[in-house]
């Protein structure tokens, strides 16, 4: 995980949550309480976020301790304890949500992309992210994918060039679209145009493209597609794919498979804190 980005996305997600301050915890709770909890996985599923978490309660008191009990990529089960933090009472209580929100929603993506991978073995394919992902949390999605056994395709618009259908409609063409992409990029800039059709694959063939996304393309014409490219080119299926059609997809010969469903349909593992009095000060406490 990119640390440099995930502190400053979570300082922008406390500033965002805290505002002026926690007016409850400063009610209700004394300034020289600590407190001690765990945190407990209520689904099942595959750990993702431990990094985040550690980072929320850093950035806000130096003193709380965040221990995790298990690793990234641990299978979960109900019931199942995977941290515990000890603290500052009102600080854990601030970092509470966010911690909570960031755990549940890596745990959720990686939960998925091991899924998907699962569905896949046996095959050479290789499960794939997509940019289809939360504003601001892109570096948690795809990390938790990464997690999870998948794949990440490109982090942003700098990384790669994906000539897509609107790119084609615009530059007149497969051709002339990869010419102008190949003209305007360097050697080592990866270039991949999206192909609808056996007649637009051959196009993209006759021009060099390096790595062709098949889109939306039943399994069928896929197998065909395979076929014809002849290890010419890498081949990514993609569109209206599900855990349902995994199998079969991969089964065409395919070299990658993405899916924006697996961070943007992921649902968040139900994981909760459960805190007490603990003695302030001093040494962590078992």
């Amino acid at each position: 995980m990119n640390e440099l980005l995930m502190r400053r996305a979570i300082e922008g997600f406390l500033a965002e949550d805290l505002g002026r301050g926690d007016i409850t915890s400063t009610a209700v709770v004394a300034e020289d309480s600590w407190a001690t909890g765990r945190f407990v996985c209520k689904d099942q599923g595959v750990l993702a976020g431990l990094p985040a978490a550690r980072m929320v309660f850093a950035l806000l008191d130096g003193a709380v301790e965040f221990t995790p009990l298990l690793a990234e990529g641990a299978p979960l089960r109900p019931g199942q304890a995977l941290a515990t933090v000890r603290g500052p009472a009102r600080a854990i209580l601030a970092g509470e949500r966010l911690a909570l929100n960031l755990l549940q929603r890596a745990s959720g993506v990686a939960s998925l992309a091991a899924q998907a991978v699962a569905a896949v073995q046996g095959h050479k394919a290789k499960i794939l992210d997509t940019r289809k992902t939360t504003p601001g949390l892109r570096w948690l999605e795809k990390y938790a994918a990464r997690v999870g056994g998948a794949v990440n395709h490109r982090f942003g618009l700098d990384d790669a060039v994906l000539i897509k259908d609107n790119h084609l409609a615009l530059a007149g063409g497969v051709g002339p679209a990869l010419a102008r992409a190949k003209a305007a990029v360097g050697p080592m800039v990866v270039i991949e145009v999206e192909v609808e059709s056996l007649e637009q694959l051959a196009q993209a063939l006759e021009a060099g493209a390096g790595v062709i996304m098949l889109d939306n393309m039943p399994a069928a014409l896929m197998a065909q597609a395979v076929k014809l490219c002849a290890g010419r080119a890498v081949l990514e299926a993609s569109g209206g794919l599900d855990l349902a059609r995994l199998a079969e997809v991969a089964a065409t010969g395919v070299d990658y498979i993405s899916m924006g469903w697996l961070t943007s349909g992921a649902k968040p593992l139900d994981i909760g804190l459960d805190l007490e009095p603990a003695a302030s000060g001093g040494p962590a406490r078992s």
